[in-house]
């Protein structure tokens, strides 16, 4: 059976209490996911160097990159056009437990690259739908279009996966990682970023 971007399926939906604090937080949401966007870029950069043997891929990397950057100069706009300060933090536990996980051998180790990168935009995309219907312009607006981007990301990250390993190892480390996202997504946590978890208060 083959892997769609339907098969990203995240174990936990976004708790509301996350959406209800991300209304009450605009300017740290703004901040975070300024910062998710800049690492996002960093991340399809980092995977060039895995695939000079599939010139598509890189090339396709290449796209990502630059239109996560975009991103992140949108975001970095819609700072100024809200009168909100730029205030990044250190990450998150979220990105952190992820890459935790990552196989050490040589055997899994890219797939599973991979498949953080593909969850982490899958639980974007998701985070997106929630806050567009509460939120008010130019953020719904902006977020319901980022939504799309996000999904197609994943989608890529999934296909490059297929390149160079089979769906049968693909679905036991994607299964993997997601158990590991869950806990993240449904945990308390007292800093509240783009990809926390439950929020203490």
């Amino acid at each position: 059976m083959k892997l769609t971007i339907d098969e990203i399926n995240l174990i936990d939906p976004t708790p509301e209490a996350w959406t209800s604090k991300a209304v009450k937080s605009i300017p740290e949401l703004l901040s975070d996911h300024a910062c998710c966007e800049k690492k996002a870029a960093q991340m399809a950069l980092s995977l060039m160097s895995s695939f000079h043997r599939h010139p598509n891929v890189i090339e396709k990397l290449s796209k990502i990159a630059r239109e996560e950057l975009v991103h992140y100069e949108q975001v970095l706009k819609l700072h100024k056009r809200l009168a909100i300060r730029f205030n990044p933090k250190p990450a998150g536990r979220y990105a952190k437990a992820l890459w935790s996980g990552i196989d050490q051998s040589n055997q899994y180790r890219l797939v599973d690259k991979l498949m953080i990168a593909a969850i982490i935009e899958a639980r974007s995309c998701e985070r997106f739908s929630c806050l567009v219907p509460v939120l008010a312009d130019p953020l719904s607006n902006y977020y319901s279009r980022l939504h799309e981007a996000e999904k197609r990301h994943a989608l890529i990250y999934l296909e490059f996966a297929k390149l160079i390993s089979s769906d049968d190892v693909i679905q036991k480390r994607l299964n993997y990682f997601l158990e590991i996202e869950s806990k993240c997504i449904m945990a308390p946590e007292a800093e509240f970023r783009f990809h926390s978890g439950v929020p203490i208060s």
